[in-house]
C-alpha cells in the first residue's frame, strides 16, 4: 500500500529566489511569483501548509506592462466611511510605489486566508537594484 507523502511546516527547507522584472510582462511575473511563493513548484507541495520560497524581485519600476492597462487600470481604495473611496491610477502606482502594485497583485492569486498572509510575507519587492537580501541568497 502506498501512501501520500504530506509535508510538515518543521521539515520544509527555503530558497531564496531573486526576479529581475526588467522588460518582463507584469502579469508573467506575478503568476511565477505566486507559484513560488505557494511551493507548487516542489514535489512535497502540500495545500494545507506554507512550503514556498522567498521572493526577491528587483527593478520592479521597469517591468513592462502590455495593452493600455497603464492608463486604463484603476485600483480603489475605501475605509468605510462614505465618501472615502480614492482611485489610483495604475500608470501613478508604478511611478510613485511599484512594491504596493507588486504586492496587491500577488496577494490576488494567493489564498484569502492566514495562510495566503504568510505566503505574502515572505515576498520583497525592489524598485531598483539594490536590496538587503544578498546575504541569504545562495550562489
Amino acid at each position: 500500500m502506498k501512501f501520500t507523502q504530506m509535508a510538515h511546516a518543521n521539515e520544509i527547507e527555503r530558497d531564496w529566489v531573486v526576479i529581475d522584472a526588467t522588460d518582463k510582462v507584469f502579469g508573467r511575473i506575478i503568476t511565477e511569483v505566486a507559484t513560488i511563493l505557494r511551493g507548487k513548484h516542489k514535489p512535497c507541495f502540500t495545500p494545507n501548509v506554507d512550503c514556498g520560497d522567498y521572493v526577491v524581485i528587483v527593478n520592479a519600476s521597469k517591468a513592462r506592462f502590455t495593452g493600455a492597462k497603464l492608463e486604463d487600470k484603476n485600483y480603489y481604495t475605501h475605509s468605510g466611511y462614505f465618501g472615502s473611496t480614492k482611485t489610483h491610477k495604475m500608470s501613478d502606482m508604478l511611478d510613485n510605489n511599484p512594491e504596493k502594485l507588486f504586492k496587491l497583485a500577488t496577494r490576488g492569486m494567493l489564498p484569502k486566508t492566514k495562510l495566503g498572509k504568510e505566503m505574502l510575507k515572505k515576498l520583497k519587492v525592489y524598485a531598483g537594484s539594490d536590496h538587503p537580501h544578498s546575504a541569504q541568497i545562495k550562489g
